[in-house]
């Protein structure tokens, strides 16, 4: 295979850029700029999410059943950079960032544009990531949302020209 041609041909694929955060209840919180995501069911709305196997979420997440994901806005560069490295929780934020608990009890962030939260019903274990699948239970807009809701997303191509993920 071309794995130049392989690497150009996969990061065609469009991403938005998203915050997966999760809690154990015992100390050990979690947060990850992920960009693998997307709806696969109506009924019950689903989700999945490729969460890399080495990161500080994966266990978590495997041992609880649950994540929240948090929808960053255009605006939200900043944030998105922020969780490319170990989360920090002190004083009530995470990693520097304002926080509120949904009714799972797992951090949103304040600055988020909306969230879901999550119960996993399924786990594809192949590769480097994992795919949790995620029942959406709870839905959370900080506020209203003009026009297209997908236009409102933080997309990878928005953090700039040499940053790429996937190929």
């Amino acid at each position: 295979m071309d794995q130049d041609a392989k690497k150009t041909a996969l990061r065609m694929i469009p991403y938005g850029i998203y915050v997966l955060s999760a809690d154990d209840g015992h100390g050990n919180v979690a947060a990850a700029t992920v960009n693998w995501v997307t709806q696969t069911a109506f009924s019950p709305p689903l989700v999945v999410v490729g969460v890399k196997t080495d990161s500080g979420a994966y266990p978590i997440i495997k041992e609880t059943k649950k994540f929240t994901l948090n929808m960053l806005g255009k605006d939200a560069t900043g944030v998105a950079f922020t969780f490319f490295k170990p989360t920090k929780l002190e004083g009530g934020r995470l990693s520097g960032q304002s926080i509120r608990r949904g009714k799972n009890g797992l951090p949103i962030l304040d600055t988020a544009l909306a969230a879901v939260e999550c119960n996993v019903t399924g786990i594809v274990e192949q590769g480097d990531h994992h795919i949790f699948v995620g029942e959406v239970v709870e839905a959370h807009l900080t506020k209203p949302v003009t026009g297209r809701p997908d236009a409102a997303i933080l997309e990878m191509k928005d953090l700039g020209e040499n940053v790429f993920y996937g190929g």
